[in-house]
């Protein structure tokens, strides 16, 4: 519990927080050197063009739509001078708009579902943004003034209580209110996207109380821009590496790994026991959830070996440079540790796992007790292929789950079985691979 808090909070403040914490260290108005500040005033235009590059190559409106905000923000509040009475009437109007709209803009893009811009759907969300600046300008005519003010400026509870800062109120609960939501949204599904996007409003904040400092709150837009983009490219990442169902290493990092095994190596298939089991009485959905809930925890559990999801039930590990007999210890181990997990149905899909003695489980909440069948072989020649060694491995998992299931099976290798061609050629043909 307090491991999965802790990745959970390090998740969170990586990379968003960091580089927030970097961008108030090296983007404040003094202090820094004059060979540094015209790379760092040419760092908001860097951000705009790799954030909208990578937008467009990753099919993301939601980068796209959320850089626009950005700038449209950033410069509504620099293009509008100040100085005069109604240039600054002028001023506070804008910033008290887009202070509003801008959180509520980039809720928006995370709850909308992702895809290309050059959609007719992303085609209406570019309009939507667009419409913005035009009705800004038309609630800045001197006869919408009172309207403007009635909007986005009202007070709901004693000003004594926000006189800290110059984000009217309407502009705070916007705020809030996105924060909230993101915050929800990343503990549902510990989303990097999620966690940038609570960054990104902190950021922004932080841009509408930099003026009377003297701080430029175009470095703060930019460093959301920056957030959001960082994190755009870690959630790709994740997606492309991990396993969508169960978020542990897929496919792609297996075909990675399995380049750099060596000669010398053990691989161990694991198998739910119940799976097919509850899959036929309560559904794929119930199945699913119960692989969701244990592949993490045989991730973690792990400390030798690097365990993947590559297709179907079975979860794959391999152990580089290891024999059987040094893995065997591992695998007992994670073994143990899943009979351990007590998961319960509630209703008809829910699957929810008891973690501490003191939760009570309800009338109606069905136990799934869940244990593994493994099977793990070893190269042990220098003939031997991995398609060889991963049949071994499967061989030892259907004994395992043929002796009743809960154990640890070792495999042993055999050569590669060859059939005659049943046209009397002679030719030698050999078995495809194996498995995964």
């Amino acid at each position: 519990m307090l491991s999965q808090l802790w990745k959970s909070i390090l998740a969170l403040l990586f990379p968003g927080g960091l580089i927030l914490l970097l961008a108030i260290g090296f983007l404040r108005p003094q202090g820094l050197p004059t060979w540094l500040q015209q790379p760092i005033a040419a760092l908001p235009y860097i951000v705009l063009t790799f954030g909208l590059i990578f937008g467009w190559y990753l099919a993301s409106s939601r980068m796209i739509l959320s850089l626009l905000v950005l700038v449209l923000a950033d410069r509504a509040m620099v293009l509008i001078p100040t100085g005069e009475a109604d240039q600054e009437a002028v001023h506070q109007t804008i910033d008290a708009m887009t202070a509003f709209l801008v959180p509520l803009n980039l809720l928006a893009f995370s709850i909308l579902k992702e895809g290309s811009l050059w959609t007719s759907r992303g085609l209406m969300r570019l309009l939507l943004v667009l419409i913005q600046p035009i009705l800004l300008l038309w609630l800045c005519l001197p006869d919408q003034h009172d309207l403007a003010t009635s909007l986005f400026t009202g007070a709901f509870i004693p000003l004594m209580f926000t006189e800290w800062t110059p984000i009217p109120q309407p502009a705070l609960v916007a705020f809030a209110t996105a924060l909230l939501l993101h915050g929800i949204r990343f503990v549902l599904h510990r989303d990097a996207l999620e966690g940038g996007a609570i960054w990104a409003l902190v950021a922004i904040f932080v841009a509408y109380h930099t003026s009377r400092y003297g701080w430029h709150s175009t470095n703060f837009f930019m460093t959301a821009g920056l957030v959001l983009f960082a994190t755009l490219l870690q959630s790709f990442h994740r997606q492309t590496y991990r396993d969508t169902l169960t978020g542990i290493p897929g496919r792609l990092a297996y075909n990675e790994a399995i380049g750099q095994l060596g000669k010398r190596f053990s691989v161990a298939v694991i198998g739910i026991d119940q799976l097919t089991q509850y899959a036929n009485v309560h559904g794929k959905s119930v199945s699913e959830q119960i692989l969701k809930q244990i592949a993490p925890k045989v991730l973690a559990v792990c400390t030798s070996g690097q365990v993947f999801r590559t297709t179907g039930e079975e979860l794959t590990m391999l152990f580089p440079g290891k024999s059987t007999i040094e893995a065997l210890s591992a695998l007992d181990t994670i073994r143990k540790s899943i009979e351990a997990v007590s998961l319960f149905l509630r209703g008809r899909e829910r699957v929810w796992e008891k973690e501490r003695a003191a939760q009570k489980t309800g009338p109606r909440d069905q136990a799934l007790p869940v244990t593994l069948s493994i099977g793990v072989a070893e190269k042990l020649n220098d003939s031997a292929t991995l398609t060889l060694v991963i049949m071994s491995a499967y061989r030892a998992l259907y004994e395992a789950k043929g002796a009743g299931g809960n154990v640890v099976k070792r495999g042993t290798e055999e050569n590669v079985p060859v059939r005659r061609s049943p046209t009397g050629t002679g030719r030698v043909s050999s078995m495809s691979e194996y498995g995964t």
